[in-house]
């Protein structure tokens, strides 16, 4: 049991390592807001060990960024947790207790659209607290046009690459032995094939929507 719980910690860390580099690597950008795919990451790590583990670290790569990167302050902080915190808690209970690529599905769904929700009332309030210049009917009227699509773009896309890495990931930490299990259940077949074209045009279609509709930016380091 302790011996478990240390792979546990030692994948959790070394995910929570990769989220906060993605931060550095690759963003998109879309007028004064930005977005990458470390919750992607995070939410992996739900999936794997729980949700406990997926907000822990949610929490600590947030703290990472705030600590060293930074430059939106408490508010950016308590932002950036409370979306990663979301996905990553939403997902990893709905496939606790549903452990198959269904569950997987309707637990990904759930989170985006639990994260979309939770950020869109977060903005109404925290963001007239960050920006005075902005009042709640200001941010209220941002909704349509900014806000609903940049925050849905984001946690589909992280969704995207969940679906993605889950399968390679969980079949390379079962071979490691970082988790128990047989990788004979991993095998590419239709299952696999369908979930990577599904995940590969939903990614393509967020990323043309935050591109073109949205007019925003790819951005690398």
């Amino acid at each position: 049991m302790k011996t478990d719980r240390i792979r546990h910690m030692s994948v959790t860390a070394m995910l929570c390592a990769v989220a906060y580099l993605i931060t550095f690597v690759f963003h998109f950008k879309v007028g004064f807001l930005t977005f990458d795919f470390k919750d992607a990451m995070l939410v992996l790590t739900s999936l794997l060990f729980g949700p406990l583990y997926g907000v822990g670290s949610a929490l600590l790569v947030g703290l990472l960024e705030f600590i060293t990167i930074s430059d939106t302050g408490f508010w950016g902080l308590v932002m950036n947790v409370l979306s990663s915190a979301t996905m990553a808690l939403v997902a990893g209970l709905i496939y606790k207790r549903r452990r198959n690529l269904g569950g997987a599905v309707v637990g990904l769904v759930s989170a985006v659209v639990a994260t979309v929700a939770v950020m869109l009332l977060a903005n109404l309030f925290i963001t007239p607290i960050y920006t005075p210049t902005l009042t709640l009917s200001d941010v209220a009227a941002m909704i349509p046009t900014m806000l609903l699509p940049f925050n849905l773009c984001k946690a589909v896309m992280n969704a995207a690459v969940v679906m993605l890495l889950y399968k390679p990931l969980i079949s390379a930490l079962r071979r490691t032995g970082m988790i128990p299990g047989s990788d004979k259940a991993y095998r590419v077949g239709t299952a696999s094939v369908a979930v990577i074209v599904s995940a590969v045009a939903v990614f393509a279609a967020a990323c043309v929507a935050v591109v073109v509709w949205m007019g925003g930016s790819a951005q690398f380091f």
